[in-house]
């Protein structure tokens, strides 16, 4: 387990796949700001409120040329079947592995009925258009994040419109 990478650190790389674009890489969005938000697992409660939220938000992220990817180690398959449930506006993309999880130090240790194991950690980074990670949101809570993130786009833009989606 290690700790999530500090804002002003250049964001890793990877190259990975989507339920809607096939193969992406990061690097690809160079030029415009990336949303990458880390989540637990696809059709549980919590990540669905904060996929939800960051749906609801969407076309104001994408107002201000923002990307948003959202990460878990859900299969493709899994991905496409809630982005269709929840009509999700953005890419979801499967880490099956861990290693974007590993790369950001996203892991986290979990306890559940006594027995302890590493989990993902939900945290969302927001990374500039020079590749550089200009916010980080630790073990955020799902319901209110995505505003939350809008709302700090909105202020790292200069734009004047915060607090509404």
């Amino acid at each position: 387990m290690s700790s999530l990478i500090p804002e002003g650190t250049p964001a890793p790389d990877f190259e990975a796949d989507t339920h809607d674009r096939g193969r992406i890489r990061l690097s690809g969005f160079r030029g415009r700001t990336v949303v990458l938000y880390f989540y637990p697992k696809d059709h549980t409660p919590g990540c669905t409120v904060e996929a939800c939220g960051f749906r609801d938000v969407f076309a104001a992220l994408n107002d201000l040329g923002v990307v948003v990817l959202g990460v878990s180690k859900d299969s493709v398959k899994t991905h496409q079947s809630f982005a269709n449930k929840h009509g999700l506006p953005f890419s979801l993309v499967s880490d099956p592995d861990g290693r974007i999880i590993s790369a950001y130090g996203a892991w986290k240790q979990k306890s559940l009925f006594g027995k302890t194991a590493l989990g993902i950690r939900r945290a969302t980074f927001v990374i500039g258009p020079d590749g550089v990670i200009r916010k980080v949101f630790p073990d955020v809570k799902p319901a209110g994040h995505a505003a939350e993130v809008l709302d700090a786009v909105r202020r790292a833009s200069g734009s004047r419109e915060e607090g509404a989606p």
